[in-house]
């Protein structure tokens, strides 16, 4: 796997060449902007760092007017340290002033950037994008009710050697209240994500299409740095002499890869015949794990296109160079066993997106990928993480955290570019459709990996070329409002580790 190299200069200078030699003029009259130019950039660090970060690195740089190159004189540039003033919050300044239309600006049905993220401690969006989080290991679907305004949850999967994997609770259990109160649309992110370690669980049941409370409670804790591991099931299924082999895979995380390169060379071993990806929870992560499971899937086809990247106008001709399949780990490099079918099973649902569409586009020239489920998020665009190093041309590196700016912790996670297939198809913004659609169904949801769970068993049953006899039962219409891990830093996210390096 190639690595992408950008020069220091190459940014900065866009910014620092230009400056004026008499930009401490101060104009007549104006006491306010008087005062506003004893103040320096210096002054406001979080915002002076993300505009330089954005300005060279954004996908949409030349589209947002306050990223022009020739927006400010330089870093003495009144209207430049006027417009770092311009929001106390940095948050609101990079949704508001620096992003392309953010969905937290302007909403969903406006929006050009749907993905693009800020933090106040860089070390939080660190530790989700390996991962890492303060969680109690419960992850679920947040409904809303017949009313629109009450709130329900559906527990998806419960994390292995959590709290909540200690506790009276397991996939498929309603809940509707926390701590006694019902959940709303108004309180259910402070109640569940809010800065409490401890809750209790209202559990509650589906009675006649109502969520009737019940009188089971069910206290969880979140620890402090949990670390999820996102093979959650792999295993074996044999079927009319078929060997199938299954993996539910629920994030692309680095510190895995070794062990995901074993799950595969266990398939290899066993000779299964077909696979089937699970990607039904998978929010994306790292895509150099995702162009080891997808070589794993298809082959060490090293000569091979899985990926193109497109940049800003910047950075397009220097970055241009696709990513190709690869024969080893990335971290490692350890040789990787590879399967090479010409047909792969992805189960989706509208909580699968970024790395995990990445690898079903990026295999689509080579491999029949089936699909089954539902419509994807449609996250086409991957990002890095940003911190106030100026040095190190602000891509976040951890041998370089002595020189990351003290006075300034915050981070951000922009949208970088979109990836494109060896085909050269990335437009799939409004998710990727299921070659055979089929809701999870809150009223069954299953056991992840039984033959019987409604998802695998439609899987199966294509396998066996017996798709007409299945019958799933019609899905209870749930208003989806959300899932867990969007509360997470790292949501949704496409990360570019290790393939966007400073020089």
């Amino acid at each position: 796997m190639k690595k992408l190299f950008l020069p220091i200069y190459l940014g900065l200078s866009l910014f620092f060449i230009n400056c004026s030699s008499d930009d401490n003029i101060i104009p007549d009259g104006e006491q306010e902007e008087e005062e506003q130019i004893d103040a320096t950039a210096e002054d406001y660090p979080a915002q002076h760092f993300m505009w330089q970060a954005m300005n060279i690195f954004y996908f949409w740089q030349g589209d947002v007017e306050n990223l022009a190159d020739n927006k400010f004189t330089g870093p003495n540039d009144p209207s430049y340290i006027q417009f770092l003033a311009s929001q106390d919050d940095p948050a609101a300044f990079f949704y508001e002033d620096l992003c392309n239309n953010h969905v937290e600006a302007v909403g969903e049905a406006a929006a050009v950037d749907r993905f693009s993220a800020v933090v106040d401690n860089y070390e939080d969006l660190l530790n989700s994008l390996a991962g890492i989080s303060r969680s109690n290991g419960l992850e679920f679907n947040l409904y809303l009710g017949n009313n629109q305004i009450d709130v329900f949850g559906v527990v998806n999967y419960i994390m292995p050697n959590s709290n909540a994997s200690e506790q009276d609770i397991s996939r498929g259990e309603f809940f509707n209240g926390v701590n006694g109160q019902d959940l709303t649309i108004e309180n259910y992110a402070g109640l569940l994500f809010g800065e409490d370690a401890t809750y209790t669980l209202n559990m509650a049941d589906l009675v006649n299409d109502n969520i009737v409370g019940n009188d089971k409670e069910v206290t969880l804790t979140k620890i402090e740095n949990f670390s999820e591991n996102p093979i959650l099931v792999n295993k074996i299924i044999e079927q009319n002499g078929i060997k199938i082999g299954y993996l539910m895979y629920n994030g692309f995380l680095a510190a895995y890869d070794d062990e995901l390169n074993e799950v595969f060379g266990t398939f290899k071993s066993e000779g299964i015949d077909e696979l089937i990806l699970d990607f039904r929870y998978n929010p994306g992560g790292r895509v150099t794990s995702a162009v080891q499971i997808a070589s794993s899937v298809y082959g060490a086809k090293t000569d091979e296109v899985f990926v193109r990247p497109r940049f800003n106008a910047k950075l397009q001709e220097q970055f241009s160079t696709a990513d190709n399949f690869t024969d080893v780990t990335y971290d490692s490099e350890t040789p990787l066993n590879t399967l090479e079918l010409s047909r792969v099973y992805v189960i989706t649902t509208d909580n699968t997106a970024s790395a995990s569409e990445l690898v079903i586009n990026g295999l689509e020239p080579y491999v029949d990928v089936v699909q089954i489920g539902t419509t994807t998020v449609g996250k086409n665009e991957f990002s890095n993480t940003f911190v106030d190093d100026p040095e190190g041309d602000f891509l976040y590196n951890p041998n370089r955290i002595n020189q990351i700016n003290p006075n300034n912790s915050w981070a951000i996670q922009p949208l970088l570019g979109r990836n494109e297939n060896a085909d050269g198809f990335s437009d799939y913004t409004q998710g990727l459709v299921p070659d055979h659609e089929l809701s999870e169904n809150i009223e069954n949801l299953g056991v992840l990996g039984d033959e019987n769970e409604p998802l695998l068993a439609l899987t199966l049953s294509i396998i066996s070329g017996g798709t007409a006899k299945y019958q799933a039962a019609e899905p209870y219409p749930a208003d989806f409002l959300t899932h867990s891990k969007m509360y997470q830093p790292g949501k949704n996210n496409m990360f570019m580790d290790g393939l966007i390096t400073s020089f």
